[in-house]
């Protein structure tokens, strides 16, 4: 098979919602050069990782210890050397704190995320979506012109990396209920009630 047919037939299944190999992981950074900047912060939810490349930041997980984001972060980019923070990472995370304890503040900065084309076209409907808004899964499928893709969905939002920037806890169940996320209810919920103003 033709490289292009393989990326077309690779593009055809993630817009069906298939996800790539979870064994080689072939939509994460693989490169033996690549090097990520590393920055912990604590906030009001626990400790912030942030992870950036020459690019951009391509990781803000969420946490209750140091130990287990780095752990998750690992896991995520298995072939990658992993730096300690600089003054640049360090101001980065801690921007993100501060738009944790007030979200209507908005951050804008370099990314460099990596996911399937469909992952991608989920997380950019993410972005939209303003602060103290909350939307379906079902919503958001509709949104990127894919609205049998539900399951797919929730499986991207569960795939992001970057928690709060790429907002999927503004997404509910259909009956307005909270459901999974990433970083645990708790943590969905605490973001919520701090767009809101409560």
């Amino acid at each position: 098979m033709t490289s292009a047919k393989a990326m077309q037939q690779s593009q055809k299944a993630e817009r069906a919602g298939f996800r790539p190999c979870k064994r080689c992981r072939p939509d994460r950074m693989s490169s033996p050069d690549a090097v990520l900047r590393v920055a912990i912060v604590k906030s009001s939810l626990g400790y912030i990782l942030l992870a950036r490349s020459a690019k951009g930041v391509c990781a803000i997980l969420l946490g209750e210890s140091p130990a287990v984001l780095e752990r998750d972060l690992r896991q995520r980019f298995a072939h990658v050397r992993l730096l300690g923070s600089d003054a640049d990472t360090e101001s980065l995370a801690v921007q993100v704190a501060r738009v944790i304890e007030n979200p209507r503040l908005g951050l804008d900065l370099p990314l460099d995320v990596r996911g399937t084309a469909f992952q991608q076209r989920v997380w950019r409907a993410l972005r939209a979506i303003p602060a103290g808004s909350r939307v379906s899964y079902a919503e958001v499928a509709q949104r990127i012109g894919a609205p049998r893709s539900v399951r797919a969905v929730a499986q991207a939002c569960a795939a992001n990396p970057l928690a709060v920037l790429i907002p999927c806890h503004r997404v509910v169940r259909h009956d307005g209920a909270l459901s999974g996320y990433r970083w645990g209810i708790d943590g969905k919920r605490a973001l919520l009630t701090l767009e809101s103003g409560g």
